[in-house]
């Protein structure tokens, strides 16, 4: 008897150890990959999931549970579509981690090395305090250092009739103003393209003469010249406190009768990609960002200033005419992206680029970008309709919003993340991106 059930113990571990072996192969078999995100938002019987490296990938909730902030590992078969609003990946298993220690990303990024300070700094602030870093703010007419202290803005845009008839000194009082009045340091913005966009050099009493277009510049004295009108405008702007400049203008468009023509080079990819690698060059070690716009190109569409406007040519045009610029940029070293409001119909038909995860996720994925990533005014026609278009915003991928009623996008996002719309989580991963680029740029300056 016992040597029947020694021999019946035996075979069980035989064929205990044969299903393993089947079920090892079918998994090798499968080629399985690992997911590891962060659930940022669950609706519609949707949940949506930010990795490591800030993509966002949608997945049906019958697929997969989980709570508002928890920390998911994935095993899956399969592709990830950056390109598809549901994936559609084969999930093996999956794991739930509750603890929030893993949701920082600790990427080899731009702003790497300062990383750790920033995690540090994320820890002391409040939520107002995170979700007001997310928002950079068209400078008030009044009120200012009251909404300053409310709302907790990360930044100001300054318009041009913001510096209007204002001497040098009044500027630089009115910028120290609110940062000496800012618990943290603020970003300074403004659309110094040159040309049709000045908003600083409009100003006789800031500037001997206005910034010339770049397609002045490069007519008169090629990428040379270009190259000092972007270290003299860096000189005048952090002179005054200006530490962002919403430019260049990196669209390809050589038809003079597009809208962007005006405001861009004006010349083919090469020269364009050339004329962003330029730009960017020249402003390192300048103390003041240049940020690449409009992505992912502007091409001869219509001004979203008023209303929609649909991008119809196909992605191939795209990729070979439109990215190559941005993708230059990137690769000397740009700080900031900003995102237009054409709804580019070969990646995304449904939403406006700057609301869309798809163009987000190609600018993080296939570019490899790792600074901040922009959004054009929300008040703009083409978007100022869209409901909670704030919220869409942080969701898409955006680090940093550009809006006229910072209010409304402040309590928007606060009443998202406490009705448990949108988690906390995602704030503080974009609220940590938006530290560590102040930290990178000098403007926290704290012990390492």
């Amino acid at each position: 008897m016992l040597k029947k059930l020694t021999l019946i113990s035996i075979l069980t571990v035989v064929l205990f150890s044969i299903s393993f072996m089947i079920y090892n192969n079918k998994l090798e078999d499968k080629n399985i990959s690992k997911l590891e995100a962060v659930v940022v938002s669950i609706n519609d019987n949707e949940i949506i999931l930010m990795d490591t490296n800030n993509i966002i990938y949608t997945f049906k909730e019958d697929t997969i549970t989980g709570n508002l902030g928890d920390n998911i590992i994935i095993s899956y078969s399969g592709l990830l579509d950056k390109n598809s609003n549901i994936q559609n990946i084969e999930i093996v298993d999956y794991t739930i981690n509750t603890a929030n220690d893993n949701n920082i990303s600790y990427d080899q990024g731009i702003f790497s090395k300062y990383y750790k300070l920033a995690k540090r700094k994320l820890e002391e602030l409040t939520l107002d305090d995170k979700i007001g870093q997310l928002i950079l703010a068209r400078y008030p007419d009044n009120n200012v250092l009251n909404d300053l202290n409310k709302y907790k803005l990360g930044g100001f845009v300054f318009y041009e009739k913001d510096f209007k008839n204002k001497t040098k000194l009044e500027v630089i009082d009115m910028i120290n103003n609110v940062q000496k009045n800012s618990k943290i340091p603020m970003l300074i913005a403004v659309d110094e393209e040159g040309g049709k966009i000045v908003r600083v050099s409009s100003n006789p009493k800031l500037a001997l003469e206005r910034f010339k277009s770049s397609k002045e510049l490069y007519s008169s004295g090629g990428m040379e010249e270009i190259r000092q009108d972007t270290i003299n405008k860096s000189i005048l702007l952090a002179s005054l406190g200006i530490n962002l400049n919403l430019a260049p203008v990196v669209d390809v468009t050589t038809n003079s009768n597009d809208y962007m023509y005006e405001r861009a080079i004006g010349e083919n990819t090469e020269i364009t990609s050339l004329y962003a690698k330029t730009v960017i060059n020249a402003s390192k070690n300048m103390d003041v960002s240049y940020t690449l716009k409009h992505f992912p190109g502007y091409g001869n569409n219509f001004d979203t200033h008023n209303s929609t406007s649909v991008d119809i040519r196909s992605y191939e045009s795209l990729i070979a005419n439109d990215i190559p610029p941005f993708i230059a940029g990137i690769n000397a070293g740009a700080e900031a992206i900003l995102v237009s409001h054409n709804i580019v119909s070969s990646i995304d038909s449904d939403n406006p680029a700057s609301l869309s995860p798809k163009i987000h996720n190609f600018l993080r994925n296939e570019l490899n970008f790792t600074g901040v990533i922009i959004t054009d005014d929300l008040e703009m026609g083409a978007t100022s309709s869209i409901e909670s278009s704030a919220i869409k915003a942080l969701l898409a991928g955006n680090d940093l919003i550009i809006t006229t009623n910072y209010a409304n996008s402040f309590s928007s996002i606060k009443n998202a993340v406490t009705n448990g719309i949108i988690s906390e989580e995602i704030i503080d991963k974009l609220a940590f991106k938006i530290l560590s680029c102040k930290y990178y740029k000098g403007l926290i300056s704290e012990e390492k």
